[in-house]
C-alpha cells in the first residue's frame, strides 16, 4: 500500500491530460499542465525563502505542528492552486473566512500564527488593519482586478512564481498537514490537523494507489462532464467538492465568490459549461436558485446531480428542484471539519430518503461512550468515525484527547452530532448537541454573539438561539434584557453587532424581554430561550 500526496497525484494527472481544463472561474480557464507548473513554482519560491517542515511528524504529538503555516484569505479563483502549492512546499495551508470582521480575522491569525498570508488584493484592502500578523514574514498578493492600493511590503503572486522556477522539486510527505479552521463550542477557533493523505482518501475520493500507473489508468478512463462548486472553497465542504473533481481528472467550475450570489449567473454557467454535478450550501443557495429556475428557461439536460452540504436544505426546495429537473439526483452530504465526508443521502423524483449511507469508518457511539451501536438499536448516540481521521486540534491537547479518544481499541473522532442507526445500517441524524446555529451555510456559536451583546452598555443580559428560517435554514434570535432606564432600538443593536462580528453572525431578530431566564446554577436556560424565540418572536424580513 502506498500513500500519496495531493501534489503528486495532480502531477501524474497532468502528465495524462495536460491540456484539459482543471478550473474554470468566470472567464479564466487553467489547464492541468498550467496548474502543475504554477504549484511547483510556488513551492520552490516558498522553499527558497526558508518555508517548509522543521520537525517531522514522527517526533510530534498529535496536536503539534512542525511546519510553517500559510493563511489563505482568498476567494475561489486560484484557491485550489494555492492549497496544492503550499502542500508541495511542505507548508500547511490554512483557510480563513473572508466573511469575518477584521477583529475576528486578527484573533484567528493570532491563534494560527501563519508565517505567510496569501490573499486576494481586494481582501487585503478589507483586512489591511490586521495584515500582516506579527508572525508573518511574507505577504503574497493575488491580483483580482481590484484597484485597491497594495499592502506595504507585499509580493505579487506573479513575481513569486517567476522567481520560483520549476528546476527543483521539494519532496513532500503524506504526513504533511492541511489545516481546516473551524469554531470551538465557545466560538473560538480550532485548527483541525489533517494528514494530507488521510484527507485525500476520506474526503477527496482518493485511494492508497499501488503505483502512478494506477492513477494514469483511472484518469484515462474518465471523460466526464465538469463539476460546478458554487459554494466557497474556504469552507471544507466546498474544497472537498472541488478536489474530488480535480483528483479524478475532471474539470471543476468555480463560482466567482468575489461577486454576490447571482442565481441567473449560476444557471447560465451550468448551461454553458454543461456541468453534470453542482454543489451548494443549504437554503441560502437553494431558495434563490429555485426561484430563478422557476422564472427563467435554461437547458440543464446535462445536470445529473446536485449536492448540498454544510447546512440542511429545506424539503420544499428539494422537492422543487426534483420537479423542475426530473432527471436530477439530489445528494445530501453529511460531515464536519473533524470527520470529513461521513455519508450521503440520495433523493430522486420517484424516491426520497431522510437517512445517510455511511462511508468507510462511520460509527455511532453509545451515549455513555462505552460501546458502538449496531444497526436497529433503539438508542440515540454520538456520530463517530475511525480510520482516516484528523490527528487533533492545533496546540490543544485537552480538546484533542476529548474529541479524538481511543474507545474499545479504536481511535475515533466524535463529531458532537446525535444520531442512531436504522435497521439497514443507515444513519438517522438528529442534530448538533452543542449550541451551534447553522445559518446560510455558516456556523455561528451563540456564546460569541452573546458576549458581544452583553458588552453593550444598555444591555443587562442576553441570550442568542437559532430557529428555523425559510431563507437561511436557521436564523439567530437575540433575547435582550435592558438595564433599568436604558433605551436602545434594534437598529443600534444590529450596528453594534456587525461592528464586532461578521454580518452572518449578527441576530436577524432582537426581542426585548423583562428578564432573561437562567437556571439555579446561573447557566442559561436555553430551553426557555428557544421556546420564546420560536413562539413569541416576530419573523425576520
Amino acid at each position: 500500500m502506498s500513500e500519496w500526496t495531493i501534489g503528486a497525484v495532480l502531477d501524474v494527472i497532468a502528465e495524462v491530460i495536460p491540456d484539459r481544463a482543471v478550473t474554470v472561474c468566470g472567464d479564466r480557464r487553467r489547464t492541468f499542465r498550467e496548474t502543475s507548473d504554477r504549484t511547483r513554482r510556488l513551492a520552490n519560491y516558498l522553499a527558497a525563502n526558508g518555508f517548509g517542515a522543521h520537525e517531522e511528524r514522527a517526533n510530534l504529538e498529535n496536536w503539534e505542528c512542525g511546519q510553517d503555516r500559510v493563511a489563505l484569505l482568498m476567494h475561489n479563483d486560484l484557491y485550489a492552486d494555492m492549497v496544492i502549492g503550499c502542500l508541495k512546499a511542505r507548508t500547511v495551508p490554512v483557510n480563513v473566512n473572508y466573511n469575518y470582521a477584521p477583529r475576528e480575522v486578527r484573533e484567528l491569525l493570532d491563534y494560527v500564527r501563519p508565517r505567510a498570508v496569501i490573499y486576494h488584493k481586494s481582501l487585503g484592502a478589507k483586512f489591511a488593519d490586521v495584515l500582516p500578523p506579527d508572525s508573518a514574514d511574507l505577504l503574497l498578493s493575488v491580483d483580482d482586478g481590484s484597484t485597491a492600493p497594495e499592502l506595504p511590503g507585499a509580493v505579487s503572486l506573479d513575481d513569486a512564481l517567476s522567481q520560483g522556477g520549476t528546476d527543483q522539486n521539494v519532496t513532500a510527505s503524506p504526513d504533511d498537514l492541511l489545516m481546516i479552521c473551524t469554531g470551538g463550542t465557545t466560538g473560538r477557533p480550532k485548527g483541525v490537523l489533517w494528514r494530507q493523505s488521510d484527507m485525500y482518501v476520506s474526503s477527496m475520493v482518493g485511494a492508497d494507489h499501488d503505483s502512478a500507473q494506477e492513477i494514469r489508468d483511472k484518469v484515462s478512463r474518465v471523460a466526464g462532464s465538469p463539476w460546478f462548486a458554487v459554494s466557497p472553497l474556504m469552507h471544507a465542504a466546498g474544497m472537498w467538492t472541488a478536489f474530488s473533481a480535480i483528483m479524478a481528472g475532471l474539470t471543476v467550475v468555480l463560482y466567482d465568490t468575489s461577486k454576490r450570489l447571482d442565481p441567473r449567473s449560476v444557471w447560465e454557467t451550468a448551461e454553458r459549461e454543461g456541468v453534470a454535478m453542482m454543489t451548494m450550501v443549504g437554503d441560502a443557495y437553494a431558495a434563490p436558485l429555485v426561484a430563478e429556475l422557476q422564472r427563467g428557461s435554461y437547458d440543464l439536460s446535462s445536470l445529473a446531480m446536485i449536492g448540498t452540504g454544510g447546512a440542511a436544505t429545506n424539503p420544499k426546495y428539494q422537492a422543487a428542484l426534483l420537479e423542475l429537473l426530473p432527471q436530477l439526483t439530489l445528494i445530501n452530504g453529511f460531515g464536519s471539519s473533524e470527520t470529513g465526508n461521513m455519508g450521503f443521502g440520495h433523493s430522486r423524483s420517484d424516491s426520497r430518503t431522510d437517512t445517510f449511507t455511511l462511508r468507510e469508518g462511520g460509527l455511532v457511539l453509545a451515549e455513555d461512550y462505552r460501546r458502538f451501536l449496531i444497526p436497529g438499536e433503539n438508542e440515540v448516540g454520538w456520530v463517530a468515525r475511525e480510520g482516516r481521521i484528523p490527528l487533533g486540534y492545533l496546540n490543544d491537547p485537552d480538546a484533542t484527547r476529548k474529541t479524538f479518544p481511543v474507545i474499545d481499541g479504536k481511535r475515533v473522532v466524535i463529531s458532537g452530532d446525535r444520531a442512531s442507526l436504522e435497521d439497514d445500517g443507515t444513519l438517522r441524524l438528529y442534530g448538533r448537541d452543542s449550541l451551534v446555529v447553522n445559518t446560510g451555510g455558516e456556523k455561528v456559536f451563540v456564546e460569541e454573539v452573546e458576549e458581544i451583546l452583553r458588552a453593550h452598555p444598555a444591555i443587562a443580559d442576553a441570550l442568542a438561539v437559532g430557529r428555523p428560517s425559510e431563507r437561511w435554514g436557521e436564523e439567530i434570535v437575540a433575547l435582550v434584557q435592558l438595564r433599568e432606564g436604558a433605551v436602545v432600538d434594534r437598529e443600534l443593536l444590529h450596528t453594534h453587532c456587525t461592528s464586532h462580528l461578521a454580518r452572518f453572525k449578527a441576530p436577524k431578530v432582537y426581542v426585548f424581554v423583562e428578564q432573561v431566564h437562567r437556571l439555579g446554577n446561573g447557566k442559561a436556560d436555553y430551553r426557555w430561550a428557544k421556546r420564546h424565540a420560536t413562539e413569541k418572536a416576530p419573523m425576520s424580513t
